[in-house]
């Protein structure tokens, strides 16, 4: 079952269903709210009652770029804790309005839409060739991104991305071997006209890169993740 949220612009509500793809499509139009969203799906959900359909929301990042990541993962929650679901999936177009949005959406989803197979190749190339910054980037890379994104100094060192943060479970050091992560991720740059401590330019800083990379970290399986160091 798919419910576009964003990329119709049908007036009422309209469910297709397609018994030969197995699919019961509806199209809700971009002023659809929480509220509208779970009444279909679970009306849509009710013709499905032998079995657990996968939920596809696309596309989701619009309505959480216009009313906040609480209400889009709000939706994503309710829609997960219906028995009657399967797997829930999100269309997600990366944008700098819906990049932050991101992080707290892939918490709860089982799966994304349009993965960027650059951001994916660049991925690949970070853990074969430093394993170790792999395994910091990709466990700490929301984290980065707040303080990045906190971060009032243009070019910063990683204790003073560090200092913005609340309650970070990084440290100055592995939060700086996240942010050489996402240097080599094409993610932001460093400033070459310093000595000594690295300091990252983050007027450089691509959210919509950040926000493809995001989704790219979490299509690849646990079980690939690169080493990471004693603290």
């Amino acid at each position: 079952m798919a419910s576009d949220v964003t990329r119709g612009a049908a007036a009422s509500a309209t469910t297709r269903v397609l018994p030969q793809r197995r699919l019961a499509y509806t199209v809700l139009g971009a002023d659809a709210d929480v509220d509208r969203i779970l009444e279909t799906t679970a009306d849509t959900l009710g013709e499905f009652d032998r079995s657990r359909p996968r939920v596809l929301l696309d596309d989701l990042a619009p309505f959480a770029a216009a009313r906040g990541a609480a209400e889009a993962v709000d939706v994503v929650d309710a829609v997960a804790a219906d028995a009657g679901v399967d797997s829930v999936t999100v269309g997600w177009s990366l944008t700098a309005d819906s990049a932050s949005a991101l992080p707290a959406v892939l918490d709860r989803v089982d799966a994304v839409e349009g993965v960027d197979p650059d951001a994916v190749a660049a991925i690949g190339r970070l853990q074969r060739e430093d394993p170790t910054t792999f395994g910091y980037t990709r466990r700490y890379w929301t984290e980065a991104q707040r303080g990045i994104e906190s971060c009032s100094r243009n070019y910063p060192q990683s204790k003073q991305v560090h200092a913005a943060l609340s309650g970070p479970e990084t440290t100055p050091r592995t939060l700086g071997a996240t942010l050489s992560g996402l240097v080599s991720l094409g993610v932001l740059d460093t400033w070459t006209e310093t000595v000594g401590s690295t300091r990252y330019d983050l007027t450089a800083y691509d959210p919509v890169r950040m926000a493809a990379v995001g989704v790219a970290f979490a299509a690849v399986s646990d079980d690939e993740a690169g080493g990471v160091l004693e603290e």
